[in-house]
């Protein structure tokens, strides 16, 4: 066995950037302290879920990395002897901005980054506005805690996402996200899409034999422009083992700060029993790289 503790935060966010980022530190600390050996944060956790507006005024928030916030985290990282997953807003140069991943080291150093790949663009989720698509692709970050598969929210719909991180050796798949309801949803379909979002990740986990690891934030988020009502953010952070059992699952409303113990051997097993990567037909796949197949 090769176990694994990793600890998540899943929490609130205000529009004060040095109280989030404050509560993150204490967050980061007490995990530490309690045996986290990889710590996961979820999306754009330094401010609030600014998308919700296409506003210029925005792109301030963003910063470059290396930065502030990887030399505060990197700080972090260092201090504790953890590995730390964060969430930022890139400005890459003038005009060009990310949704951006990085991974640092428990030395203090960036282990690496992945810039999110897929982007929404949907009433109070206005990324496309924000954010250029990633071009660094899907490859796992080797780090001293194993090869993580790092994507980010809206990545997670996409199995060939997953799958491409699994045959590059990924140990796990990690999504930060940020995902909550609309107010005009009824209940009913509200639920179906929280349990849809989940059930898709677990998909992953089955179909690679990997566990998967998922932070959202909490809360609610009140919308600037009065548009909507705001995005009710639904939680449910949860990790998944290689057969897609729930190994943990966040509350939908309340912040948590979890320690979860991963058998990291385990997916080895897993795949013996499930060859599900011996029996690929790769030769048959070429059409999976069209858009529709008439």
């Amino acid at each position: 066995m090769r176990e694994l503790k990793i600890g998540f935060l899943q929490q609130h966010n205000t529009a004060d950037t040095k109280d989030n980022l404050l509560r993150l530190a204490e967050g980061i600390s007490d995990l530490a302290k309690r045996g986290a050996q990889l710590i996961v944060l979820q999306e754009l956790h330094n401010s609030l879920y600014f998308c919700q507006t296409e506003d210029v005024n925005n792109f301030d928030l963003a910063e470059p990395i290396p930065g502030p916030s990887t030399r505060f985290f990197g700080e972090l990282a260092k201090q504790f002897g953890v590995v730390i997953v964060t969430s930022l807003f890139e400005k890459r140069a003038p005009g060009l901005y990310h949704n951006t991943a990085v991974v640092l080291e428990k030395d203090g150093s960036i282990a690496g980054t992945y810039r999110k790949m897929h982007i929404p663009d949907d009433p109070a989720y206005y990324e496309k506005f924000y954010f250029t698509p990633g071009d660094l692709g899907f490859h796992p970050i080797q780090t001293s805690v194993g090869n993580l598969g790092v994507m980010v929210c809206w990545d997670q719909w996409y199995p060939e996402a997953a799958r491409l991180m699994a045959l590059q050796g990924a140990e796990m798949l990690i999504y930060p996200t940020a995902i909550g309801y609309e107010s005009s949803d009824t209940q009913e379909e509200q639920q179906r899409q929280r349990i849809a979002w989940q059930t898709v990740q677990r998909g992953h986990a089955v179909a690679n034999g990997l566990p998967v690891i998922t932070v959202n934030r909490v809360g609610h988020e009140p919308d600037p422009s009065d548009q909507t009502n705001g995005i009710q953010f639904w939680g449910t952070s949860f990790v998944a083992g290689p057969q897609g059992e729930l190994i943990y699952e966040a509350s939908t409303d309340e912040e948590e700060s979890i320690i979860v113990e991963l058998d990291i051997e385990h997916s080895e097993q897993v795949r013996r029993w499930w060859p599900f990567l011996r029996d690929r037909r790769t030769d048959e796949y070429q059409d999976i790289l069209r858009r529709y197949i008439d």
